[in-house]
C-alpha cells in the first residue's frame, strides 16, 4: 500500500511573554522586544498536524478527519486556546513559550495519540502570526 499523508489545520488564541530570569531587564527587552512586555501579548495560532499511513482497505482513510479534529482538539487545542501559554498550561511550565517550544510540546502530546498500527504524526507547522511559523518533524 502506498503511504499518504493527510493535513488537518486547527487554530487557538493564546497568551505569552518571552523572558529569561537568567537575563537582565536590559537583555530580556533587547532581546525579545515587544514580545517581553510583563503584560504579555497575544497570538491567534494555526497549527498544520500531518498524518502518514496507508488508506484503510474498507474506507480508503488514512484517518477519518472528525477522529483526527477530536484527538487535536483534545490533547492540545482545548488547553490552549484562550489561555496565557506561560500560566495556565501545566505541561508548558518551565519552558520558554517560543512557538519553537511550543510546537515540540505539542509534539509529545499528540505523537502518542496518533499512533497506530497504519498511522504515525508526521509533522507539525505552527504558525505564530501569518509571516513566521515553525516545522517539527519530530527529530
Amino acid at each position: 500500500m502506498p503511504t499518504v499523508t493527510i493535513t488537518r489545520l486547527a487554530r487557538f488564541s493564546a497568551a505569552h511573554r518571552l523572558h529569561n530570569p537568567a537575563f537582565s531587564d536590559d537583555e530580556n527587552r533587547r532581546i525579545f522586544g515587544k514580545c517581553n512586555s510583563p503584560n504579555f501579548h497575544g497570538h491567534n495560532y494555526t497549527i498544520e498536524v500531518t498524518i502518514a499511513g496507508e488508506p484503510d482497505a474498507g474506507t480508503g482513510y488514512v484517518m477519518d478527519f472528525a477522529e483526527l479534529d477530536r484527538i487535536v482538539d483534545a490533547d492540545c487545542i482545548d488547553q490552549l486556546d484562550h489561555k496565557n501559554l506561560d500560566l495556565d498550561v501545566p505541561w508548558l511550565s518551565g519552558i520558554r513559550s517560543t512557538a519553537e517550544n511550543v510546537v515540540v510540546a505539542c509534539w509529545a502530546r499528540l505523537e502518542p495519540a496518533l499512533i497506530s498500527q497504519r498511522t504515525r504524526l508526521s509533522h507539525l507547522r505552527l504558525w505564530e502570526t501569518e509571516n513566521n511559523y515553525v516545522d517539527y518533524d519530530g527529530s
